[in-house]
């Protein structure tokens, strides 16, 4: 259900305030497209950082692994990435329908660690909103439909008070790839 609860500004603000916290960074360096590898300078650690604030935030949990791996998991190993850590054609095409076309560079042959500066701020956000908008119709605990937040950024049940109860990042990736697998027979 798409919720309508908690603002893609929102998302970005908090995003913005986390990885200034978590990159020691001035907030105002800062933009929707920045790279948190390439313009911010993030580290692998500093993304599980980054993770774990927004969970805390809003209520959610993030995916623990990157739409590459679940590809591997899904359709098989070499399916994205080849024996020398590159991305495939294949891979290639998946990345192109779920980043967009707008990455220059962005084909078969790219090494894996290009691929990961291919994640922004937006795109980041855009996954927040992705868990978010699995918000279910009615609470799990109460069967009410009754979703409230007061604060911009936590959805819980105005009824009995739980908070929702949505989709893990990892599980709406792998719905996802079922999904367009099913339309564009990639793999």
């Amino acid at each position: 259900m798409k919720q309508e609860f908690v603002k893609e500004e929102r998302v970005l603000q908090e995003l913005k305030k986390n990885i200034a916290e978590s990159l020691r960074i001035e907030p105002d360096s800062i933009r929707p497209e920045s790279s948190l590898v390439e313009d911010l300078g993030a580290e692998s650690l500093d993304f599980l950082d980054i993770n774990y604030r927004l969970e805390q935030i809003f209520g959610i949990r993030m995916a623990r692994h990157f739409v590459l791996e679940h590809v591997e998991e899904i359709f098989g190993e070499g399916s994205a990435i080849d024996g020398s850590g590159r991305l495939t054609e294949k891979g290639a095409e998946l990345l192109k329908i779920r980043l967009g076309d707008h990455h220059p560079g962005l084909g078969p042959g790219m090494e894996l660690d290009q691929v990961t500066a291919l994640i922004t701020v937006r795109s980041l956000a855009r996954g927040v909103l992705d868990i978010l908008d699995s918000l279910p119709g009615s609470c799990a605990y109460c069967a009410k439909s009754a979703w409230v937040s007061e604060d911009g950024a936590r959805i819980r049940c105005g009824s009995c008070g739980k908070g929702a109860a949505f989709g893990t990042g990892d599980d709406l990736i792998k719905e996802w790839l079922r999904k367009v697998q099913e339309e564009k027979k990639i793999f």
